[in-house]
């Protein structure tokens, strides 16, 4: 038998190839592929027949693709994150918040419950809107939370914590009760136009808007080309590290294709450490 790991990434690639996210148009062009760029559209034929993609008549519309994307994401997250409490102890949930953009999702956990008093502030006055614009804004799509700990499962091995002090610290539950941002995955199901951008704005917001440790910052993406992979991946202080959906069968891919420039861009995500694979996030997450 497999790996827990591996099976959970078999799993996940049949997700998307069984609900069309992952397709073949009748024209051999798979549905993450830029049908204007000739390696792309090379690189994604490989990546597809690899993984079964089937041939339907007509791809599915990019924002269904991107939900069942994120759906695929937060599943294999799920099922495989919880696996390493070994690694990283603790009681954890995963959401998927991507469809709840018309509540601030964010503002329910630490360290950001403050942005709730600041967005009805903004929404009450135009003048602070005018001066503080998206600045605050984090739509993520995915959640890894920790819930506080309970004193009697802090002290369950010897007495830690009691009523004088740690009065402060949000992972125990006498404090607060909120659950506790551990990480922010954003799904990009492919990064055409300014994608990327709003993906790196939105990493900084993170940073920018919280009130103790930062998160984990990651994004999960089936872009197959590496030029569009390294507007996103090259680069430091924003998001941690890129994580590709299928990321042995992009490196055979790019082989495959004999575009110089292509490959040496990836090889130089692929060193630089900015670019892993989908099954490197959960063990990433419990660092």
């Amino acid at each position: 038998m497999a790996a827990a790991l591996t099976e959970a990434r078999i799993e996940f690639h049949k997700n998307l190839v069984d609900r069309h996210t992952l397709s073949l148009s009748p024209g051999n062009v798979a549905s993450n592929a830029d049908s204007s760029q000739k390696t792309s559209v090379g690189i994604a034929l490989r990546i597809a027949k690899e993984l079964s993609a089937q041939v339907i008549p007509e791809k599915i519309k990019g924002q269904r693709a991107g939900k069942q994307f994120e759906e695929a994401v937060e599943i294999f997250l799920r099922e495989t994150f919880p696996l390493f409490h070994s690694l990283r102890p603790g009681s954890w949930s995963i959401e998927n918040v991507g469809g709840s953009r018309a509540e601030y999702q964010i503002s329910k956990y630490e360290p950001y419950a403050h942005l709730a008093a600041l967005a009805n502030a903004i929404e009450n006055d135009r003048t602070l809107a005018s001066v503080l614009g998206n600045s605050y804004e984090i739509s993520p799509d995915v959640l890894i939370l920790r819930s506080p700990e309970p004193d009697e499962v802090i002290n369950r091995d010897q007495e830690l914590v009691d009523e004088d002090f740690g009065k402060y610290s949000v992972v125990r539950m006498a404090n607060q009760d909120r659950p506790i941002v551990h990480a922010i995955v954003s799904c990009k199901w492919t990064l055409r136009s300014d994608r990327a951008q709003n993906a790196r704005s939105e990493a900084l917001n993170v940073i920018r808007n919280r009130k103790g440790r930062t998160p984990h910052i990651a994004v999960v993406t089936g872009e197959p080309s590496p030029s569009r992979l390294a507007s996103l991946a090259l680069g430091t202080g924003d998001i941690d590290t890129v994580y590709h959906f299928a990321l042995p069968e992009l490196i055979r891919a790019v082989d495959s294709v004999q575009n110089d420039e292509a490959v040496s861009m990836l090889h130089t995500l692929l060193e630089g450490k900015r670019l892993r694979d989908i099954s490197d996030l959960p063990l990433d997450l419990a660092v």
